[in-house]
């Protein structure tokens, strides 16, 4: 290879790596915050559980069936919910899965019976089906094979800093806004960490690109 094609090889990796960088911090970021939230919303009926079984006089067996009719609702509507993905573009499908479950979590604070809790845990698992695989699906749209590892790898941090963020936060709810304007802190703590998703949803819709081709 003679010196100006290896100068040029060289100068073509170094825009090829400007340019991947700018897409991760372009749209990894935003993803990661996404996770969070959405793990959030996912586990907080844990933290909830307490304040929930006492003051809804729910058994064990009721809140135990209740929190797995999300998993229920998120397998029935997992594939389907990547195929639109696919056909229609991120953009539109993210956020309508994030300003749904953020509404439906947020909805769960006026649960009051059995029945409804099931309902709205199942409706929790609809609205959040395929929010994972379709992240997956999108990075492979953006990034090669050989750089898709360190792009997911960076995303899948969001796991371990949700752990960090959510514990502390849920506490904190339960315990400084139990009773305030007569709701249960178990109340507050659906409405708080579910409306971030709606707002989060919105940013997507105004933030991230469907496809490369119609990239800003």
């Amino acid at each position: 290879m003679s010196f100006a094609q290896t100068a040029v090889a060289g100068e073509l990796k170094s825009f090829e790596e400007r340019t991947y960088s700018k897409v991760i911090w372009r749209i990894i970021p935003l993803i990661f915050v996404c996770y969070v939230v959405a793990y959030l919303d996912r586990v907080n009926v844990g933290f909830a559980k307490l304040q929930m079984l006492q003051d809804l006089k729910f058994s064990e067996t009721i809140f135990g069936l209740g929190a797995g009719m999300f998993f229920v609702g998120y397998c029935l509507f997992e594939v389907p919910t990547n195929l639109l993905l696919y056909r229609i573009g991120a953009r539109k499908v993210m956020t309508r899965i994030m300003v749904t479950w953020g509404v439906i979590s947020c909805l769960t604070m006026f649960v009051t019976t059995p029945t409804e809790f099931y309902v709205i845990r199942f409706m929790l698992g609809v609205a959040e089906a395929g929010f994972f695989p379709g992240i997956i699906l999108y990075l492979s749209q953006w990034f090669p094979a050989e750089r898709r590892g360190r792009v997911t790898a960076l995303f899948m941090t969001a796991l371990p800093m949700s752990g960090v963020i959510g514990s502390p936060a849920s506490g904190w709810i339960l315990q400084t806004f139990a009773g305030v304007n007569g709701w249960a802190g178990w109340q507050w703590l659906f409405l708080l960490e579910g409306m971030p998703t709606v707002l989060v949803g919105i940013v997507v819709w105004f933030y991230l690109d469907d496809k490369i081709e119609s990239a800003k």
